[in-house]
């Protein structure tokens, strides 16, 4: 029992964040700050952030702040349809 808490508190507390940084790559896509969208979500993404890798995939099959690509957009959406995002 203990050990299981002791993990948890530790996902935890290493999920906040990547929660802080998606959510400030949000804020910033909002405001159409596509770059710092980018910045913040690519490397959440690369370390298997579904939600990250889902925006990638929605800033490739549009254009912002990237060359269109629906090659680059599909294997975002794939990638994280794999962990079940079904946006994705």
């Amino acid at each position: 029992m203990k050990r299981s808490l002791i993990v948890s508190v530790l996902l935890i507390i290493l999920a906040a964040p990547a929660a802080a940084d998606f959510k400030d790559g949000f804020a910033a896509y909002k405001q159409g700050d596509f770059a710092t969208a980018l910045a913040e979500w690519r490397p959440l993404a690369e370390s298997g952030h579904a939600r990250a890798q889902s925006r990638l995939g929605f800033l490739y099959a549009r254009g912002e702040g990237v060359k269109r690509s629906y090659k680059q957009a599909a294997n975002w959406f794939a990638k994280a349809a794999k962990q079940g995002h079904a946006q994705s």
